[in-house]
């Protein structure tokens, strides 16, 4: 299961409220998505519940993709997220909190660090294949990204 499948909705009752309809408290789930970001349904929410959509809109929901907000680049992009807020010496507990400031969002700090975990592992199996396969390059760069989620 992917750590953008246990990312959910902060006060997703309080929101379904203002939009007078239940809402998944599913962040990535496509009901969520259809109802949270059709004009009718933003114009509904409170101002800073507003902001924080329109935020959240812009960062990961703006690409070209045809089937866009389907399409997995929204995933792929809060994904990065998440390792660029470890990069910068967050702990999962730290992360969480950011992203909830950020956009509303939130998980379980053990979600979060599993999915930190399975990267660091993800990058020692390519660190280990770019050095069988003699790709120098490709090795240091996945050493270095290690390194930098490792802390």
């Amino acid at each position: 299961m992917a750590v953008t499948d246990k990312i959910y909705v902060k006060n997703h009752r309080q929101i379904g409220s203002q939009l007078e309809t239940n809402i998944p408290k599913g962040a990535f789930k496509g009901a969520t998505l259809d109802m949270l970001f059709q004009g009718n349904n933003l114009a509904q929410l409170d101002d800073t519940t507003q902001e924080r959509v329109l935020d959240f809109a812009e960062d990961f929901l703006d690409c070209d993709c045809q089937s866009n907000p389907y399409c997995g680049c929204a995933e792929e992009k809060f994904m990065r997220y998440l390792l660029e807020l470890r990069e910068q010496g967050m702990g999962p507990d730290t992360i969480v909190d950011v992203m909830t400031d950020d956009y509303m969002v939130y998980a379980y700090p053990g979600d979060i660090l599993s999915f930190l975990d399975n990267s660091v592992r993800t990058l020692e199996a390519v660190e280990e294949l770019a050095d069988v396969e003699g790709d120098s390059e490709m090795a240091e760069d996945a050493r270095r990204k290690k390194r930098n989620l490792s802390g």
